[in-house]
């Protein structure tokens, strides 16, 4: 029998992959397309993506289902297929997998804010949210990953809807910006607020993804290392986006600046680590040999 990925994670660093997105513009996903709808449109496309990051070096890879909870879908009036969005999300990700690696159930935010600040209340976040955790474990991914979370609330109602709906272990990364006084969400959450809270409620591994480069990730990571002693997930973005003449996308982060700092994320803390936007196949396969050689 395999360890888990907190086993595995016990005895050496973890990688992750990298942007998903990215990858599926460079082959042709158009802007205000939804990437979900790929896995039943293109689903070998998607295959490709996953198999060049575990060819680069990835113990896990993460569903290409970001954005398939309901509220997400129902913005490209999908939200009738989230079932069959994201179990095809988690079976075209495990045909891709090799014997001994994962498959993580992505969940990013529902794009959406809850009362007062939005219309939603924290039922109807977690209905919408439930759906997708049950499609993915049905699917047979080895864990879920809620990801992405810039309000500590909503992150709290898609980890009821996993629970309820699955017997997988659910991790939680949440997104900060650089502040003069620290890290925080966009909600003002700081991140010691978000280690307690997620403590509390028995997460079994915790982090930060997207939003930051790799510089300011090696401070989130310190940041969190003195606030608990749970496993640590860190995916940083390479920079910021920048859109071109042409209305392509790059990021500010050269692949030489990015994994610079590769070293001192898990030298701050980091178990699991990998990449979020902007990062590709050949970030992952430089973190491999830096992490596992080295070099």
């Amino acid at each position: 029998m395999k360890p888990s990925v907190l086993q595995l994670a016990e005895q050496r660093t973890v990688l992750l992959d990298g942007g998903m997105g990215t990858e599926l513009m460079k082959h042709g996903l158009s802007q205000g397309e939804c990437p979900e709808l790929w896995n039943v449109k293109k689903p070998e496309t998607i295959k490709k993506i996953h198999t060049s990051y575990f060819e680069s070096g990835s113990d896990v890879i993460l569903t290409n289902s970001f954005g398939g909870n309901k509220i997400k879908l129902a913005s490209s009036d999908l939200e009738k297929k989230c079932y069959e969005l994201n179990f095809e999300a988690a079976r075209i990700a495990n045909h891709a997998k090799p014997k001994g690696k994962f498959v993580a159930g992505s969940m990013g935010p529902t794009g959406k804010f809850l009362q007062p600040h939005g219309d939603f209340t924290e039922k109807e976040f977690e209905n919408a949210y439930a759906e997708q955790a049950k499609a993915l474990s049905d699917g047979k991914v080895d864990f879920l990953l809620i990801e992405t979370q810039y309000d500590l609330k909503e992150a709290i109602c898609a980890l009821r809807a996993a629970r309820e709906q699955s017997v997988l272990p659910v991790f939680v990364t949440m997104t900060f910006k650089k502040h003069p006084k620290g890290f925080y969400t966009i909600m003002g959450n700081s991140i010691h607020q978000c280690v307690e809270e997620l403590e509390v409620n028995n997460v079994p591994a915790i982090g930060a993804n997207c939003t930051v480069n790799s510089q300011e990730m090696v401070d989130i990571m310190f940041s969190f290392r003195e606030a608990t002693s749970l496993p640590l997930i860190a995916q940083a973005n390479a920079g910021d986006p920048v859109v071109g003449k042409n209305g392509g996308i790059t990021y500010s982060q050269s692949l030489e600046d990015y994994i610079l700092f590769v070293p001192a994320i898990v030298e701050n803390g980091a178990s699991i680590i990998g990449g979020c936007c902007g990062t590709s196949p050949e970030y992952i396969k430089r973190m491999a040999e830096i992490i596992f050689h080295g070099i």
